[in-house]
């Protein structure tokens, strides 16, 4: 355990988290994802996995993870085939985890099924959660800490 880091935080996230740079792709995925197959195509190469719900998980990455504000597309979900408009309860949970993380609203952006996984093989690396419910896959793009004001 560290003073100040979420304890979900294992070691070898920590490691992909500090070692991503600006503009690199993270995948939280949840179980029915395809997240081995798709993880060995990153540039990390090996799934990373987080036991924990998906909210619980993008909870512990964004408290040391900064979204990318130079871009639309820094945070994304996964939409349900066919209904690509609806909002299930566990994007709504990980929309309120975003907004408290960032301070302010940030929606979402919604990427084809597909089109996500094509996202995910050219990420930085994916984080297979505990999530059993449908749809709880999500894409974040690492942004940057500024210098500390002198």
């Amino acid at each position: 355990m560290l003073k100040g880091i979420n304890p979900l935080l294992n070691a070898d996230v920590l490691f992909a988290l500090r070692a991503m740079g600006h503009g690199d792709d993270l995948i939280i995925a949840d179980t029915n994802f395809p997240s081995d197959s798709v993880a060995r195509q990153t540039r990390l190469g090996r799934l990373l996995r987080i036991d924990a719900t998906a909210a619980e998980v993008a909870a512990a990455i964004l408290s040391v993870y900064p979204l990318d504000t130079f871009v639309d597309d820094a945070a994304a979900r996964m939409e349900i085939v066919g209904q690509p408009d609806e909002i299930p309860p566990v994007q709504a949970e990980v929309q309120k985890v975003v907004d408290k993380a960032e301070g302010r609203s940030w929606p979402m952006i919604g990427v084809e099924r597909y089109a996500f996984y094509e996202r995910a093989k050219q990420a930085y690396c994916v984080i297979q959660t505990g999530e059993r419910r449908f749809y709880g896959c999500f894409a974040f793009r690492k942004g940057v800490i500024p210098p500390d004001q002198d």
